[in-house]
């Protein structure tokens, strides 16, 4: 009805051209008037032409639709026409034009705002209105980058808690980010734009994590990163990750970093256009992790516990490098981990030796040792230590590890400073 409505108010209702025609031939006698005056207020009938033509005071020139005029003979009505001519009387009808459109704009914005009410665009917490799509910014006279992270629904597990790769990935994305937004990104993952020009990428060589406290679904962590210098060809990448409500500390990570030659694959040093381009952000400050010089021992089929076998990358776990991300390492660590651990006890934290790079074509064992073991009774189930080896079924080492696990109940009340002296 809106539409109809809003048409007659563009295009009023007349008769047919053939009625029309036939009543102005008979009333005219054959004679129609050709000139009509520029305001359209007046008529110049021929001399033959009768004399008891009305014409409208407020005829004007004729309409267009589509390039065609219409309405000519509206402004010219006999005596019997203007009686016998009329539509219908409506409630439509008796309306003016501009009532038509003016009522059919209204309908139409009271939809367009119903439907706009009901939209749920607002943010349900305070605080996600912090950096609300994580874009992230540097900090700190620059030195420092941070950016936000919203714990999503696939990002949880069995825990209801974000898992440990949740939690690297979110390491991964703010250094990356940190090199992007510094304008330091090439062509390459996190490589500047000298080292794309020597064909030199970045590879971890060590990874150390701690971890608090899990956050949680729908929970806002504020994650900060910076870099330091580490020996002479050696960079150290930090990470502190706090609950973006309470400010309260979830997560600490360490991480050194050496450079290789992306073509043929082998360490190299750092050079003097290198480390100009990043010598500019280091920070000088010690790690927040201190150092777990431990070492790992060397796990083979005799001393392991349990071994997961027939481990094999997929495409979607390579990097833009070619290779195994070093986050698809820690899922794989944790393929041999006995499952009356994973069910009692929550990873605290982890030490991790890389030792060589992983291609798409490899094929992979998991080797897990637990040193100590009081899973069985929990009521006096206390910290467990494992052990961890990811290497190649022809034997050749990948990833060795470390981890420590605590009581998933004690969680709340302990924290991994309390652990026994000599962990990590």
């Amino acid at each position: 009805m809106v539409a109809a409505a809003a048409t007659a108010a563009f295009l009023p209702i007349a008769s047919s051209a053939s009625d029309s025609s036939a009543k102005t031939s008979g009333a005219l006698g054959g004679s129609i008037p050709t000139r009509v005056d520029a305001c359209g207020t007046g008529f110049k009938p021929n001399s033959s032409a009768p004399r008891n033509i009305q014409v409208k005071a407020n005829a004007h020139a004729p309409h267009k639709v589509n390039g065609t005029k219409v309405g000519v003979m509206d402004g010219l009505k006999t005596e019997d026409e203007v009686t016998s001519s009329h539509a219908p009387r409506t409630f439509i009808n008796q309306l003016p034009d501009w009532s038509m459109l003016l009522a059919a704009i209204t309908t139409i914005f009271l939809a367009a705002e119903k439907q706009w009410m009901m939209l749920d665009w607002k943010p349900r917490r305070p605080d996600m209105l912090a950096d609300p799509f994580g874009l992230g910014r540097i900090v700190q006279d620059g030195l420092i980058f941070r950016q936000n992270f919203s714990i999503r629904s696939y990002e949880i597990g069995a825990d209801r808690t974000a898992s440990v790769e949740t939690l690297m990935n979110h390491l991964q994305e703010t250094a990356l980010n940190h090199v992007k937004t510094a304008g330091l990104l090439g062509d390459g993952f996190g490589s500047t734009p000298e080292m794309c020009k020597r064909n030199l990428i970045w590879v971890v060589t060590k990874m150390q994590v701690v971890v608090d406290r899990y956050p949680t679904w729908g929970d806002v962590v504020q994650v900060d990163t910076w870099v330091a210098a580490s020996g002479k060809n050696g960079m150290r990448r930090d990470w502190l990750v706090r609950d973006s409500n309470t400010g309260d500390i979830l997560t600490r990570a360490s991480s050194l970093w050496v450079m290789m030659n992306k073509e043929t694959r082998r360490l190299a040093k750092i050079p003097d256009e290198v480390r100009e381009e990043i010598g500019g952000y280091f920070v000088d400050s010690l790690p927040v992790v201190d150092e777990d010089s431990r070492k790992l021992p060397k796990l083979n089929d005799g001393n392991a516990d349990y071994i997961h076998a027939g481990l094999t990358p997929k495409w979607s776990d390579l990097d833009v490098n070619q290779h195994v991300n070093n986050v698809k390492y820690v899922g794989w660590i944790l393929e041999s981990v006995p499952l009356p651990i994973l069910e009692t006890h929550e990873l605290a934290g982890m030490t991790l030796e890389y030792r060589r790079e992983c291609r798409r074509d490899s094929l992979l064992q998991s080797l897990t040792s637990v040193v100590s073991n009081s899973v069985g009774d929990l009521a006096n189930s206390g910290y467990v230590e494992c052990q961890h080896l990811l290497r190649l079924e022809g034997g050749a080492e990948i990833v060795k590890g470390r981890t420590e696990w605590r009581p998933k109940y004690s969680s709340r009340v302990e924290s991994w400073g309390e652990l026994p002296a000599g962990s990590a």
